[in-house]
């Protein structure tokens, strides 16, 4: 009788064996998809900012090509409105 209960707690430490093993194997999974999870979302946010980064400036020398634009327009149209008042005054 104590053969079988000794056979039977070999048997249940054995099981528990089994299932630690299985937990902390696991275990080991879930943080490695926690750290991978991590690393990704650090990565987005990253690229995210690069983008942000990216527009900003993008908008930024539209902004300053426009500014040009229109800073030549009104040379252009100061230089039109001379040259008429120079033809005019040839006239007089």
């Amino acid at each position: 009788e104590i053969d079988g209960m000794v056979a039977s707690v070999d048997k249940m430490l054995s099981s528990m064996t089994d299932a630690a093993a299985t937990i902390g194997a696991t275990k080991s999974r879930i943080e490695s998809q926690s750290s991978f999870a991590k690393d990704l979302s650090d990565t987005i946010d990253v690229g995210i900012g690069k983008l942000v980064d990216a527009d900003m400036n993008e908008e930024s020398t539209k902004l300053k090509a426009l500014q040009t634009q229109q800073q030549l327009g009104i040379q252009a149209l100061s230089i039109a409105n001379s040259s008429t008042e120079n033809v005019l005054s040839l006239f007089r």
